[in-house]
């Protein structure tokens, strides 16, 4: 749940340093369609209906849909922010491979928050003893915020690193600071200033000669 609060948290910041929208608008993902794909996996798998009878295919969608996740944050490490992100999510990965596919979640803190894992599929297990201990659910939100939920040292450098992001994108936006709009088919490199006014389709055939 720290990503809904580090989006808001990241505008707020962006627009006190003085930002703009535009700069959000400029960004440009890199296998941003893998990324989306490995966490409409997750939306699914974590939905009612379907924790309910997935069963032991589950462990094996979440790791694979975290690492599809993973795999296009390493591909963006050149945005600003996202080496944190990414940082965190090999922190909570690591913690769930060594684990058994689940990440172990604190006793104490899920008593914090008056809650407790069903039989169910979750992503959450109680472990007496977890491997990688300090990497995995150690820590409760408190009970009054909406969705307050456990949490890890990942979760956090997430958050942190996706409102890092958001905030320099925004900064970059209001210094005209912003990546050219079409980068050249199938290299990591922008297309030249002057080129600024042609049209995609006129671009990729130039490129492709």
């Amino acid at each position: 749940m720290f990503i809904l609060y580090a989006v808001p948290i990241g505008l707020l910041v962006g627009w006190i340093l003085g930002g703009r929208l535009a700069g959000l608008e400029a960004v440009r993902l890199r296998w941003a369609p893998i990324a989306i794909a490995g966490l409409l996996v997750q939306v699914v798998l974590f939905s009612g209906p379907v924790t309910e009878r997935i069963g032991a295919a589950g462990t094996p969608l979440y790791v694979g849909s975290t690492l599809l996740v993973l795999a296009a944050l390493l591909r963006n490490l050149h945005i600003g922010g996202l080496p944190l992100v990414a940082l965190g999510a090999v922190g909570n990965l690591a913690a769930i491979v060594a684990n058994g596919g689940s990440m172990p979640a604190s006793a104490d803190a899920l008593a914090a928050l008056g809650k407790s894992i069903g039989t169910e599929y979750s992503n959450s297990v109680l472990v007496a003893e977890p491997v990688l201990a300090p990497l995995t659910d150690l820590f409760a939100m408190p009970p009054w915020m909406p969705l307050a939920n456990v949490f890890s040292v990942g979760d956090v450098l997430i958050g942190v690193g996706i409102a890092i992001a958001i905030a320099a994108a925004m900064r970059a936006g209001a210094s005209g600071n912003l990546p050219p709009k079409y980068p050249d088919p199938g290299t990591d490199e922008p297309w030249l200033e002057g080129e600024a006014d042609r049209t995609v389709a006129e671009k990729a055939t130039t490129a492709f000669r």
